[in-house]
């Protein structure tokens, strides 16, 4: 759907300040003009986001639900804006590259740390955002090459399939599942479960792959990112379905291969087919691809053996 920039701009400015006269002194505009704003919004969205009194404003259960989301999406654009404009000032001296936050655990830091054997004064900048981002930095040429997940809408990128990743099942040390070589989705029935938001592209994945039976699986919390939901396996809050790369060495939780139904994605590099990389990109790229095809394979001899 479209998405209503101004819209949503208007809708904090009113909530931050607490009145309609105030955002429209934030914004430069007329309250008029922020009205219309507030107007067009909850028509396109077809909900009542703020209750307007002669005495103040106040949040329905709608624009309560909206809020967060339009905070933390106003602020991550403010800050992609921002290191773009960085970038741009000095571009040439940077080598970058994307990543799904996902991977940060088994690409960045060994990748960085091998760079900096290779070439150390080089300047390496880390984008870790998501498929849809990673599109947008290769075709503003913000970034030489990305790693995502394989997927249809990549347009006039170039897609190299680097291998699957499995996901796996996080639980607390001490829980009964920990010891089991693997484990069977059918039978986390009874346990409190913990959802990687709905917003989330392994959320679709995972929902894919249980089918039917996710609507049979307590779902007990939901979190934005699968960081948070690791925390919250680590305080014994419940289980989480996660991407085995995800889980880092020593991270204080059990992981266990999922035998049945299979969860998985598959990795990829993605670049602009009509560049020529320099040298030091061009082995950044292979070494990204090395390195995760060598994790990939370790980690599921170690699960699946």
């Amino acid at each position: 759907m479209h998405i209503d920039f101004l819209g949503i701009q208007a809708f904090l400015a009113i909530v931050e300040t607490g009145s309609f006269q105030l955002a429209a002194t934030e914004l430069s505009l007329s309250q008029t003009a922020v009205s219309h704003r507030m107007r067009k919004l909850e028509e396109t969205l077809g909900v009542k986001l703020i209750a307007r009194t002669t005495r103040d404003v106040t949040l329905t259960e709608a624009g309560r639900a909206l809020l967060p989301t339009a905070r933390s999406a106003v602020k991550e654009l403010g800050m992609s804006c921002d290191a773009i404009r960085k970038h741009g000032q000095n571009a040439p001296d940077w080598l970058a590259f994307a990543c799904l936050p996902s991977l940060s655990h088994g690409l960045v830091s060994p990748l960085l740390l091998a760079a900096k054997d290779r070439w150390p004064d080089a300047l390496v900048r880390v984008f870790d955002t998501s498929v849809r981002e990673i599109v947008e930095l290769l075709e503003s040429r913000v970034v030489s090459f990305g790693v995502s997940v394989l997927q249809q809408g990549y347009g006039d990128l170039q897609v190299e399939p680097i291998g699957d990743e499995h996901f796996v099942l996080a639980c607390p040390p001490q829980h009964r599942f920990a010891q089991q070589p693997n484990v069977d989705c059918s039978t986390l029935e009874n346990e409190p479960m913990i959802r990687i938001s709905l917003t989330s592209g392994n959320s679709a994945t995972i929902d894919s792959a249980l089918g039917r039976l996710r609507e049979r699986l307590r779902w007990r919390y939901e979190a934005l990112h699968n960081a948070m939901a690791l925390d919250m396996v680590r305080a014994g809050l419940g289980l989480a379905i996660v991407p085995r790369l995800f889980v880092p060495p020593n991270s204080g939780v059990a992981v266990v291969p999922i035998r049945a139904p299979i969860v998985k994605r598959t990795l990829c590099l993605l670049s602009r087919g009509n560049d020529t990389p320099s040298t030091q990109e061009q082995w950044l790229r292979n070494q990204a691809m090395a390195l995760l095809k060598m994790h990939l394979t370790t980690k599921e001899d170690d699960s699946y053996a």
